[in-house]
């Protein structure tokens, strides 16, 4: 094999290589309580590498028709304001319709949305058992 040739093959496998780290799945479990979805996030970080795909998750949470959502954070330690952007589109998604609540927010989790004041546009709970029971009121 000639060397610019090995060296094409090369660039192209370390670019695949860092592609596919770059487009992590983030990861989404879901469960239901009566008529609230308690969305459990699985990955520790929701930063700006992966706030579209959970963007695209929640937004199709929604669209399969479940107005009222305890998103579990209690696994993440560290979000972004990307993270935190693909949240609020989220909740913009409900118009209205429904209620988006944070559940288990981690100390620095929790700092963010202090420091933006989204602590006052969503409804936090320590643990999901009582975003249940407030959603379900």
């Amino acid at each position: 094999m000639h060397p610019s040739t090995a060296l094409f093959v090369a660039c192209n496998v370390l670019q695949r290589m860092v592609s596919n780290v770059w487009r992590k799945r983030m990861e989404i479990a879901q469960r239901t309580a009566g008529k609230v979805l308690i969305a459990k996030t699985l990955d520790h970080r929701v930063d700006a590498r992966m706030a579209s795909e959970f963007k695209r998750q929640l937004l199709a949470v929604i669209e399969a028709g479940h107005p009222l959502i305890a998103l579990d954070l209690s696994e993440v330690d560290i979000i972004d304001s990307s993270g935190l952007g693909a949240i609020v589109s989220a909740l913009k998604q409900l118009r209205g319709r429904g209620v988006l609540v944070i559940v288990g927010a981690q100390p620095a989790v929790l700092d963010l949305f202090r420091l933006t004041r989204m602590d006052r546009v969503f409804r936090m709970f320590a643990r999901a058992d009582d975003a249940i029971a407030a959603l379900s009121n």
